[in-house]
């Protein structure tokens, strides 16, 4: 009778053993990788830090292919950014060591636009000014619309007291600054016809060259050059 009862009286202390709960000994590197981790869990957007994009190279998509639209002319070409090459970009077809070239697409061609960086005459720097203003002339459409009338002075109210004299390697980097591969993009511009087109500056009455930048848009950004000789 006696052992029956031990019997029980151990059997009964066993089962409070197992029941009770562990209490193991934690390592605290372990359990600071243990909370970590909860932390990352519960951060549903958490990421590792992204590598920061690398430079664009507006000259990368160059190429020796060119349509033949453009008319003997002054006019406004429309189109969109197929690359920029600076002046050092001698690794493209048809490259220019004192102009930057923007090739333009309009009508499944590229075209060459020659913008001058500096002078020949007087101080070789050249004269620059950003102004917003609506898009002269017609909506932007794509292509080459020569005939139109472009004129700082009376369509865009600048003086050539409002440019600032800027050496070429600065203009450089503002002229590729505002371009953006494949953006719409529209130039005034003169053309002897062919592929390419220049006078991307103050020229004369109503034949002025520019840059516009987001023409499309309700406030384009005109890029104006002049030189050191031309008032107005």
């Amino acid at each position: 009778m006696r052992s029956l009862l031990l019997i029980r009286v151990l059997v009964a202390l066993g089962g409070l053993v197992a029941c009770a709960p562990a209490n193991p000994v934690v390592n605290p590197a372990d359990a600071s990788d243990a909370a970590s981790a909860v932390d990352s869990a519960s951060a549903p957007d958490a990421a590792p830090d992204a590598a920061p994009d690398a430079a664009i190279d507006l000259a990368a998509m160059c190429t020796d292919r060119f349509g033949a639209a453009l008319t003997n002319a002054f006019g406004r070409v429309d189109g969109t950014v197929l690359a920029v090459l600076r002046p050092t970009d001698q690794q493209c077809p048809r490259p220019n060591s004192t102009h930057v070239i923007a090739e333009v697409n309009f009508g499944g061609a590229a075209y060459r636009i020659v913008i001058n960086i500096q002078s020949t005459r007087g101080t070789p720097n050249v004269f620059f000014r950003e102004h917003r203003a609506p898009l002269s002339g017609p909506a932007w459409s794509e292509g080459w619309h020569p005939g139109l009338a472009f004129d700082y002075a009376t369509t865009l109210s600048v003086r050539s007291a409002d440019f600032t004299e800027v050496d070429a390697a600065t203009v450089t980097e503002r002229i590729l600054s505002r371009f953006r591969l494949g953006a719409r993009v529209s130039f005034f511009t003169t053309s002897s016809g062919g592929d390419s087109a220049h006078l991307v500056h103050r020229n004369a009455t109503n034949r002025d060259g520019a840059i516009v930048i987001d023409p499309d848009t309700a406030t384009p950004t005109y890029l104006l050059f002049r030189f050191s000789d031309q008032s107005f």
